[in-house]
């Protein structure tokens, strides 16, 4: 391919411009330089091989320009991009000598290069005193590669000598040698301290191109020598890909995109300051092309568009050529924002065509042939359809889209006839055949035939004409209540040759049977029959039914609108317009009634303190259908009420609203008084008084308290006291004055803020007694097992000094610290002690109680419980109707004999080892044997069990003595 931008080129005596092309044969090659064709000859320096043109004994002033490569084949002609040819050569400097260059000591300096005349990159350094002594660049000095300039920050007394400024030309690889700059030392002192003064700045504006390497430079003098550092303006941190040589004052971005694309700033600081220079890098990009035109073959009349798009920054236009030359806009030929249209193709629009895309910084080529097609007809890749269908009635279109060019004439043979057109069957411009409101007369075979200069063909179809598909079942409306079940019909008559296909649709959406819930289901058995069934129907099943038909040859649908009538929707807006402290004033609107009329409300309420939502009572008791409000009375005072409404018709009733917000009735002084008011007991010379809180929904409003009032039998003035606490349950008042066990009046009240309300009836109560004062005598206690003891005493009289009994504590220990406790109640004299130990020794007492305490013990008795009867389980073994028993008997202990005990919970009792059963035939037994004696009874044997034994009446049974595991 061609150079696509300008290069210099050193001076040989021969060069060669390539083109490569390899999608063409039979080429003929032209030249152009500067627009003007160049004509190789013999004898010329410009020469051909293939198509690259050779330049031989190249001269600058000839030679140098813009060439472009023209191929030309029988199909047409393309060029190629431009190349430019450009000599790269460097000149001697013209000044021998220079003058010195005077400084003081601290100052900074900067020293001239001025290359020479050139073409192509140059490279710069500097000489010092003598070759190959060559400046290095550190933070104090720098070269310009954009100037060649020498910068010194600040001058040392090691930097006096001779500068050299050596240009090299990249191109070309030679070098010159300017002439020596000498620097001195002025005497005059030594130059202070200041601030960075850049010398080196960045251009105002860089233009970069996609891709490139950008190196900016930046460099300041000053005393001390500034640092140089680098930054983005917008505060973008630099990528890894950024190289900033702070040593050297160059920042350098390879490959760069658009992102790297804003303003660099340079920063030269030291002690005394700072100061910064900016300049702005501008991002470019030639064409790139992203979508390329194909070639095409057309036929004759047909249209083309051709799609050409590129990429590029600034953004690329467009231009086409064809053969060459470029195209301009005509009556047929549109080009718009890359895109080639030519409308109405002829044999002359055949060619070759390039799309150029370019901007400022560049062109890019893209190559299509454009090939125009002349045939005779062919129906080989599109015959007429070989049968058609068309119910009777119905329209039917038999296309004819033969392969020709030019177009030429359509015709149409009915059978062996040529084909009458009529008002219902016509020939369309397109070629197309189209018959309305067919009617069997149409069935037959239709044959298109085409022609233009180059030939003629034809191809042959069938049309076929049914019977239409009609539905038989009329549209309806239909009146379902909430979960009963439909069937809606959907009956067809058809062609019997044709297969019917039922699609069903609610509210225009098609129905999936199978989901849905499995509400639907296709019941239709017969061939011509589409019913479906809706099963549990629910409100959201109302709508719109259809049913859809088709055949091959035609589709119809019919529709039934389903009304489902169900219990009112919940009414809505229910707000409390008014309150007082036992009557709310409700509202509401009405919800939907589900196609059956409203005929009546109910209202519930809900508070803090109740289970759930409860009915309420109403003015009107009634709240019929057509009222949108009403009166809730009987509620509580100072409580949070919430109402809802439920609405019902002849289905039944629906769901209910959402809550009212919540509203608070007035209080008012409270009406009810506490429950169960009782008391008594305490300490001494105190009245206790309990009772049952005024649960707060009773309350009737803030500050609730309780007003407690009592007074002496016989007294006529009430003494009172108030209890703020509304969960305060008991009052205790004290008095050294009053007397054990004396009767009071008592009463409680109620108050709160709002006032003061009832007392409750009046309650006699006792005040707090004191214990009895005398012990109980006659006390005597006897063992009756290991295990039982009973104790009696004689009863303490009751006397007038109120000193109450209301039973009796008795207590028997082993020991003081171990005491049991058993309570009597009333006048009982005696007890049962259980649980005690066997073979062991008890000390009794007992005493008095009331609800003072208890009074004095008795006298103590002593008691000997009996040893313990430690008798192992009989044990047993059966064979057939003979069982022995065996009981654990120990020597030191005399077994008072076995009990046993059978399924029909008969006991007999027995001092022997065995014994002789007369028991029933045909009947099971279960028997257990359990030995006793003076210290009670042992463990009971396993169960045993005596299967039926017919014919046998008489069992015999054995105990057996064993060891006894007893301990004394």
């Amino acid at each position: 391919m061609l150079p696509s931008a300008p290069r210099p080129f050193p001076r040989p005596t021969k060069w060669k411009l390539c083109i490569y092309l390899t999608s063409f044969r039979s080429f003929v090659y032209r030249w152009k330089l500067n627009g003007t064709e160049i004509s190789p000859r013999s004898g010329s320096h410009y020469s051909l091989s293939g198509g690259n043109l050779r330049i031989s004994h190249l001269n600058k002033d000839h030679d140098a320009g813009t060439y472009q490569c023209l191929a030309s084949n029988s199909f047409g002609t393309i060029v190629s991009r431009e190349a430019s040819l450009t000599f790269a050569y460097l000149e001697n400097f013209k000044t021998h000598k220079r003058s010195s260059v005077s400084v003081r000591e601290g100052q900074g300096v900067v020293l001239l290069c001025g290359p020479p005349p050139h073409s192509g990159d140059l490279v710069f350094s500097w000489i010092f005193n003598e070759y190959p002594t060559f400046v290095k660049q550190d933070t104090r000095r720098f070269i310009s590669q954009e100037t060649g300039n020498l910068y010194i920050a600040m001058v040392e007394p090691s930097d006096v000598g001779n500068y050299t400024c050596v240009v090299t030309n990249t191109v070309t690889k030679s070098r010159v040698q300017g002439p020596p700059a000498p620097l001195v030392l002025r005497s005059d002192g030594v130059m202070g301290e200041y601030e960075p003064k850049i010398e080196v700045q960045v251009p105002e504006v860089v233009h970069v191109a996609k891709g490139s390497t950008v190196k900016l430079e930046c460099f300041a003098l000053g005393n001390p020598v500034p640092s140089i550092n680098w930054r983005r303006v917008d505060g973008v941190p630099f990528p890894r890909k950024v190289d900033m040589r702070k040593a050297s004052g160059v920042l350098e971005i390879p490959y760069f995109q658009q992102e790297d694309a804003g303003t660099y700033e340079c920063v030269a600081e030291n002690s005394r300051g700072s100061n910064a220079a900016k300049g702005k890098l501008s991002f470019y990009a030639p064409p790139h092309l992203i979508e390329k035109p194909q070639e095409a073959q057309k036929l004759i009349d047909d249209s083309l568009v051709w799609e050409c798009k590129a990429t590029g920054k600034p953004k690329p236009s467009y231009r086409w050529m064809k053969n060459g030359e470029n195209l301009e806009a005509a009556e047929r030929v549109q080009v718009a924002d890359g895109a080639l249209s030519i409308s109405r193709l002829t044999l002359s629009d055949a060619g070759m065509y390039q799309c150029v895309a370019g901007n400022k910084h560049g062109e890019v080529y893209s190559n299509a042939e454009l090939r125009i097609i002349a045939v005779a007809p062919d129906f080989s890749h599109n015959q007429l359809r070989s049968q058609t269908l068309v119910r009777v009635g119905g329209d039917v279109l038999i296309e004819c889209k033969p392969k020709m060019s030019p177009w030429g004439v359509i015709s149409w043979r009915k059978g062996s006839e040529a084909l009458q057109e009529s008002n219902r069957v016509s020939v369309l411009d397109s070629g197309n055949l189209r018959v309305w409101n067919a009617t069997q007369s149409d069935a037959g075979l239709y044959t298109c035939v085409a022609r233009n200069q180059f030939g003629v063909a034809s191809s042959t179809g069938s049309v076929t004409v049914k019977e239409p598909t009609s539905i038989t079942t009329l549209p309806s409306t239909l009146d379902i209540t909430v979960g009963e079940s439909v069937v809606l019909p959907c009956q067809v008559s058809h062609d019997p040759s044709l297969e019917l296909k039922f699609t069903w649709f609610f509210n225009e959406q098609l129905i999936h049977f199978g989901s849905h819930g499995g509400f639907f289901e296709k019941v239709g058995g017969q061939h011509s029959a589409g019913d479906i069934m809706i099963r549990n129907i629910q409100l959201r099943h109302a709508g719109k039914y259809t049913c859809a038909v088709q055949t091959k040859v035609d589709s119809i649908s019919i529709a039934a609108d389903l009304v489902v009538r169900g219990p009112p929707g919940p009414p809505t807006s229910v707000h409390v317009e008014e309150i007082t402290d036992t009557t709310a004033s409700l509202s509401w609107r009405p919800g939907p009634d589900n196609h059956s009329p409203i005929t009546a409300y109910t209202i519930q309420a809900r508070t803090p303190f109740s289970l759930g939502w409860q009915a309420v009572t109403t003015v009107p008791e009634v709240v019929g259908g057509h009222r949108l409000t009403a009166t809730v009375i009987d509620l509580s005072p100072w409580v949070e009420y919430e109402f809802r409404v439920l609405a019902s018709n002849a289905v039944g009733t629906g769901e209910p609203s959402k809550p009212s917000k919540q509203a608070r009735t007035k209080g008012t002084s409270p009406k009810v008084t506490p429950a169960n008011v009782s008391g008594g007991g305490g300490s001494r010379s105190e009245l206790v008084i309990t009772w049952e809180p005024v649960p707060e929904e009773l309350q009737n409003g803030p500050g609730f308290g309780y007003v407690v009032a009592f007074r002496p039998h016989g007294s006529t003035g009430w003494m009172q006291a108030a209890v703020p606490s509304p969960e305060t349950s008991k009052y205790v008042f004290k008095n050294e004055s009053i007397q054990p066990f004396s009767p009071f009046h008592v009463k409680v009240g109620v108050y709160n803020n709002e006032g003061e309300g009832p007392f409750g009836p009046v309650t006699n109560i006792y005040s707090a007694e004191e214990e009895p004062g005398r012990a109980p005598t006659r006390v005597r206690a006897k063992s009756l097992s290991a295990s039982e003891m009973e104790v009696w005493w004689k009863a303490l009289p009751w006397n007038a000094s109120k000193k109450r009994v209301l039973g009796y504590e008795v207590s028997g220990s082993e020991r003081e610290d171990t005491a049991s406790v058993q309570k009597t109640v009333g006048n009982q004299t005696s007890t049962v002690i259980r649980g005690v130990k066997g073979s062991s020794t008890y000390c009794i007492s007992v005493r008095a109680y009331n609800t003072a305490g208890t009074g004095p013990p008795s006298a103590a008795v002593n008691v000997t419980t009996k040893k313990p009867t430690c008798l192992s389980a009989p044990s047993a073994q059966s064979a057939s109707d003979y069982i022995e028993l065996g009981a654990g008997q120990g020597p030191r202990q005399r077994v008072g004999g076995h009990r046993l005990q059978s399924s029909r919970l008969n006991v007999m009792e027995t001092n022997t080892t065995s014994v002789e059963l007369a028991l029933p035939t045909d009947e099971d037994y279960i028997i257990q044997i359990k030995p006793f004696g003076e210290g009670g009874e042992g463990s009971s044997s396993r169960q045993i069990t005596i299967p039926r034994i017919p014919g046998h009446s008489l069992l015999s049974l054995m105990a057996i003595n064993e060891g006894c595991c007893c301990c004394f």
